[in-house]
């Protein structure tokens, strides 16, 4: 971005809090071509910080794709940015690095983890606490047990027990600002540990993994996690408010501040399963896999029922989306989207179509929307039936 385009978009900053921006021409042809000279294939991209790297998360959005909307958009003051299905945080990792108020939403419980610990402080000691955490559990010959379906078709006894003995001591350690961060690095290496061939392959596989690889693994997860904190380069760490909600049925007087800009990477038909890849993370963590998945939007199994999903369920999922970011949203904030298509049962669902028409229902006004290629290395799962090679971002404006 060149200078003079910077100082124009300081100006339309200032319209935009007088509530003028869309009186000035110059104004809005502004935001518009700061749109037009992102890349967004972003082919050039560099290495992700390492604070996104400390749990698995398929299917997540890049930071690219955040960070340039912020940087591109005028937002008023005094304003939070929103994601309404934040997933591993990625949206509110890159408010943070700017300084910006957020708050972030997912009924995925797994995620919510993912994203407190990456923007909450540096733990203290983590390495330490982490070392006597995993001394008491490797002499720990009995943990105390839950019932978790087949668990024993999943894990070999000798990983069971070490799992086990990690998440009681854990559990001892519940009022250590530490806690979070413990349980991260564990529910990390769950599917390592497991028969499970991949976090993207649902199958059952022989792995040679011994009780004492639980522990030496836990235990680099701490340190890889402890080291991306300590990494960070950017202050202060305005903490984002993280809701673990569904976010269809949350009220919207829980965000607690005014909101000036959305940007969010909505869950969509047939795509990408997430409670089915993280269901033995959140068994071991004490969460409930099943209530997730019957929330879920867009679960590939729903669309291979009897009573089967359609098309029609998805616009009444973003029917109800958008009339609740519609309700927290100021007058002439932005909400930005990035939506790919679905495959179901052979027919294309054309979802960004679907997303700008429920948007417009809402009074929202479409200001640019472009189609990008995803890459190879970062598209979502499953698409020997989803077929997802481009995604769309599209940008709305309230009037």
């Amino acid at each position: 971005m060149n200078k003079d385009m910077d100082e124009r978009l300081d100006q339309a900053v200032d319209l935009l809090n007088q509530g003028r921006l869309q009186e000035g021409k110059d104004a809005s042809s502004l935001v518009q071509d700061r749109l037009r000279m992102i890349e967004w294939n972003f082919t050039d991209r560099l290495n992700s910080h390492t604070v996104k790297a400390i749990h698995p998360y398929p299917a997540k959005c890049i930071p690219e794709i955040p960070k340039a909307l912020l940087s591109a958009l005028p937002m008023p003051n005094g304003t939070a940015v929103l994601d309404p299905f934040c997933g591993c945080g990625t949206t509110l990792v890159e408010a943070q690095r700017l300084g910006l108020l957020s708050v972030g939403i997912d009924l995925n419980p797994i995620a919510c983890l993912i994203s407190r610990v990456k923007t909450a402080p540096t733990p203290l000691h983590l390495d330490r606490i982490a070392k006597e955490v995993a001394d008491v559990a490797r002499h720990n010959h009995d943990p105390i047990r839950w019932h978790i379906p087949d668990v024993d078709y999943w894990f070999k006894p000798e990983i069971q027990e070490a799992i086990a003995a990690l998440v009681q001591e854990i559990g001892i350690k519940q009022k250590n600002c530490s806690n979070d961060a413990l349980r991260l690095a564990l529910s990390s290496i769950i599917v390592r540990v497991s028969n499970q061939r991949s976090d993207t392959r649902y199958a059952a596989i022989y792995k040679p993994v011994t009780r004492d690889d639980v522990f030496d693994y836990f235990l680099a997860a701490c340190r890889k996690i402890s080291r991306a904190l300590i990494e960070r380069e950017w202050e202060p760490l305005l903490q984002p408010l993280i809701i673990e909600a569904d976010t269809l049925k949350t009220d919207p007087s829980v965000i607690g501040m005014p909101v000036g800009m959305v940007i969010t990477s909505p869950p969509y038909p047939n795509a990408y399963e997430y409670w089915l890849y993280h269901k033995y993370r959140m068994w071991w963590l004490g969460f409930d896999p099943l209530a997730v998945r019957s929330k879920e939007i867009g679960a590939r199994a729903r669309f291979f029922k009897q009573e089967s999903h359609a098309e029609e369920n998805f616009w009444d999922q973003m029917r109800g989306a958008f009339a609740f970011i519609n309700s927290v949203l100021v007058a002439l904030g932005f909400a930005c989207v990035v939506i790919g298509r679905s495959k179901i049962h052979g027919q294309i669902i054309d979802n960004a179509g679907i997303i700008k028409a429920v948007a417009e229902e809402q009074g929202l006004s479409t200001i640019s929307s472009f189609e990008r290629v995803i890459s190879a290395i970062h598209k979502s799962l499953n698409l020997s039936h989803a077929n997802i090679r481009t995604e769309t971002v599209i940008i709305f404006q309230k009037k």
